[in-house]
């Protein structure tokens, strides 16, 4: 679309533009797996169980329309964006629909406009609303459990004379609704999220936002733990490649990857600020500057030992 149509009156709109929302997204659903990362149609389910047995979650889809890609994710990103604002402006009764008009959802989560764009959000609409999570999250009890998928429902209005969109309402399930209205339970992402093209690369990102946050010192993960919570469903040996392809790129917005080892040997993967990551180089230049500083400044101080030595020796000998 060369030219922004003007708004359908029958249509509130009240969404601000993404490029003037700090992007927000869910904590517990950027640390566990539950987008497909591929493009092509997943219909295997992701299963996935954390060490200590308490959290699980798994992810089934519909056969018409395969299970919900990350890509897909950048909608309810968009919505969490959204709501999050609209509460730090001090609206009380927060919305679990929203209306905006299509144009703008694209543009906001940084997708091009063409007829192309609007057939492939009409299918990431679709795969929001019939993929199926079960999942122990929020659950107050061991044995309980949540079922739902991301949306409820979703509308698109066509204009009648020409046949393209013009306004569109989106409504949030019960669960994803509760998880962005909650205190405490966004994270602030990185704007150039939304331009990683790789399905892994964007999983990588969530879980090092959620896991390496702001520490200095970084966190490491085992490369084994990483392939479940990314929901990888590639071989070890196809993950172990495309992760040393993404670390060798360093293309991931805030964090840097690199290949380390657990105490007990196994290969794991230290995610580190890239600030962070600056500062400790420069540190370890530094430490190493002084280290050497040291031995030069002993080696000098022992040289001269020595040669105080040798001189008062051979004052003696002349006595």
């Amino acid at each position: 679309m060369s030219k922004r149509r003007d708004p359908n009156p029958e249509f509130d709109f009240f969404i601000p533009l993404m490029n003037d929302l700090p992007l927000k997204d869910q904590r517990e659903v950027m640390e566990r797996p539950f987008f497909s990362l591929q493009k092509r149609k997943r219909l295997k389910p992701i299963e996935y169980r954390s060490p200590d047995g308490e959290a699980w979650v798994k992810v089934e889809a519909m056969p018409a329309y395969g299970m919900a890609t990350i890509w897909d994710a950048d909608i309810l990103i968009w919505a969490a964006s959204v709501l999050n604002r609209m509460k730090e402006q001090g609206v009380n009764d927060l919305p679990r629909t929203l209306t905006t008009t299509t144009y703008d959802l694209l543009r906001g989560i940084r997708r091009g406009t063409g007829g192309r764009a609007y057939q492939e959000l009409q299918a990431a609409l679709s795969r929001l609303e019939t993929t199926s999570i079960r999942t122990s999250l929020r659950a107050p009890k061991r044995r309980t459990e949540a079922q739902f998928g991301w949306l409820d429902g979703w509308s698109l209005e066509v204009d009648a004379d020409t046949d393209q969109p013009r306004g569109m309402t989106i409504t949030l399930s019960n669960w994803v609704y509760e998880g962005i209205v909650s205190e405490r339970s966004l994270l602030t992402m990185h704007q150039d999220y939304f331009l990683l093209t790789g399905g892994l690369e964007r999983a990588l990102y969530r879980i090092a936002r959620k896991h390496a946050g702001q520490q200095r010192g970084g966190w490491t993960c085992r490369v084994e733990m990483l392939r479940e919570k990314a929901g990888s469903d590639a071989q070890p040996k196809e993950f172990n490649r495309m992760l040393r392809k993404i670390i060798e790129a360093d293309q991931l917005p805030e964090y840097t990857l690199a290949m380390t080892q657990t105490v007990d040997g196994a290969p794991a993967v230290l995610f580190q600020l890239r600030g962070a990551a600056e500062a400790a180089e420069l540190h370890a230049r530094l430490e190493a500057d002084r280290e050497r500083r040291e031995r030069m400044d002993a080696d000098r101080r022992r040289t001269q030992e020595v040669d105080d030595l040798m001189d008062r020796l051979a004052r003696g000998g002349t006595r």
